[in-house]
């Protein structure tokens, strides 16, 4: 599936960025050693959603391709030049760029190196330095599911060596390296004795983890932990509906809590799955920078709309028709599962059980040095791609404004003394949910004993690990 949009390209940048009278030819042309950089700066003066707020992405900053080149010289690491047409961090976050794209298209595809454990990385109590590890979940058919590891397991060193916020990348980045495991006494991280040696390979993670129909108090109540919104695997999480709409389930736990985002329209077709009777409507709204909203409300207003679908492809979607969801979150809950959350709350009730979530309501797409900015036809001089943030989401509501994040309905806390096994009724967070639903109300959340402060995760860690994507507006194909 293209995971580009496509573009309005050198052609809008040769019709009107340079207000100068020179030849076309010159506009276009590109000095050797410079392709890089002219690449970079032009990709951001079209698509950076706050181009506004860099000086040196004017339109009118240059009054050539000389000047501008004049001014690209200046910056001859193009990840130096990168940074500096980016607005300041606290505002973008997210925006990243690397040396070659087959990074980014394997995690679009769900593939990335790994050993296996899905982790999570928090501040050891009363420390601003010194972090430990906890295990949130293994993956099938890795190493680490060969192992005695499991969920729950904390580790507090690798090779021997302590976590702290100066070395943990180093010592995560290895292919193969021991865990150094202990035991959570109270806050005090206790040494037990026990290593676990793992090797990465390449794994490509179904982010659809577990299914299942929980029959309690007369109702049919469907459980679906899904951990990426991954499009390859759309099919598996129409194939899940398809098993929850067989059993007649009448309620819906969805568990976000490790999912950091993905696909816009995987999001959508979720969002369908959850609802069906609201075909063809809004989900969403994006909102690009001045230039390019306004092209789009000029040309084709629709391709601002996401909306309710029923089919993927030829394929007819699993649809719930459910007017009410209990979704399960983290402060790793972030972007395509916030758009979920976000896109349903003006339509169906919302109950949001567990911890406020990341706060990424932006969305990006891939640019590559082509005419158009697509992956075809790209340049065979280098592998440099840009995933520049280029859209922020809104709901039906025009609602949008979640950058802080999304606040639960029933704030509720991972504890280690009693993490309980995932998809078991018994496990707290799945626990509080199955107990509304049996119209037990709101009953009293336990605060862990001694509460931790989350520092990373196994995809915060990873570029684009917490991204949300685009896929392809057809209007500006057709530009």
């Amino acid at each position: 599936m293209k995971k580009t949009i496509g573009f309005l390209g050198l052609f809008l940048l040769a019709a009107g960025f340079f207000q100068s009278c020179e030849d076309q030819d010159d506009k276009l042309s590109v000095s050797a050693g410079l392709e890089v950089q002219n690449f970079i700066w032009k990709g951001l003066n079209t698509y950076y959603l706050w181009k506004e707020d860099v000086p040196d992405l004017a339109d009118d900053r240059f009054a050539s391709q000389k000047d501008l080149e004049a001014f690209l010289r200046g910056y001859p690491d193009p990840f130096d030049l990168f940074d500096h047409l980016r607005v300041n961090e606290s505002i973008d976050r997210f925006s990243f760029m690397v040396s070659d794209y087959s990074q980014v298209e394997n995690l679009f595809a769900g593939v990335s190196k790994s050993n296996g454990v899905d982790f999570g990385l928090k501040y050891r109590p009363g420390s601003t330095t010194d972090v430990f590890g906890w295990v949130r979940y293994i993956l099938p058919g890795s190493d680490a599911a060969t192992k005695d590891i499991r969920r729950g397991d904390i580790f507090y060193a690798i090779d021997g060596t302590p976590l702290t916020v100066s070395n943990y990348q180093q010592l995560l980045a290895q292919d193969t390296y021991t865990l150094n495991l202990a035991d959570f006494d109270g806050g005090n991280l206790t040494p037990n004795g026990r290593s676990i040696t793992l090797t990465k390979a390449q794994l490509t993670e179904n982010p659809v983890y577990i299914k299942k129909v929980i029959e309690q108090g007369g109702n049919k109540i469907g459980y679906l932990m899904y951990n990426g919104f991954t499009a390859d695997f759309d099919p598996q999480l129409n194939d899940a509906f398809g098993e929850f709409k067989a059993a007649g389930v009448t309620h819906l736990v969805l568990d976000l809590r490790y999912n950091s985002g993905g696909s816009v329209r995987t999001a959508s077709r979720l969002a369908s799955m959850i609802t069906g009777q609201f075909n063809g409507e809004l989900f969403s709204k994006q909102q690009w920078n001045p230039d390019l909203q306004a092209y789009f409300e000029e040309n084709n207003p629709s391709d601002l709309a996401v909306n309710f679908v029923n089919s993927i492809g030829s394929s007819g979607i699993n649809s719930l028709n459910l007017n009410k969801v209990y979704i399960l979150t983290t402060k790793s809950t972030a972007s395509a599962s916030e758009l979920v959350i976000n896109g349903l709350k003006p339509y169906i009730t919302v109950v949001q059980i567990g911890d406020v979530t990341v706060g990424k309501n932006v969305g990006s797409v891939t640019l590559y040095d082509s005419p158009d900015f697509g992956r075809d036809g790209r340049s065979t001089k280098h592998k440099y791609a840009m995933q520049p943030i280029v859209i922020k989401m809104i709901n039906a509501d025009d609602f949008g404004d979640y950058q802080d994040g999304i606040t639960p309905t029933i704030a509720q806390l991972e504890d280690f003394d009693n993490l309980g096994t995932l998809g078991e009724t018994t496990e707290p967070y799945l626990n509080t949910a199955l107990t509304l639903i049996a119209g037990g109300g709101r009953r009293p959340v336990p605060t862990p004993a001694v509460v931790t402060h989350p520092f990373r995760d196994t995809r915060s860690m990873r570029r684009f690990g917490t991204d949300m994507y685009i896929e392809t507006p057809t209007s500006l194909g057709r530009r």
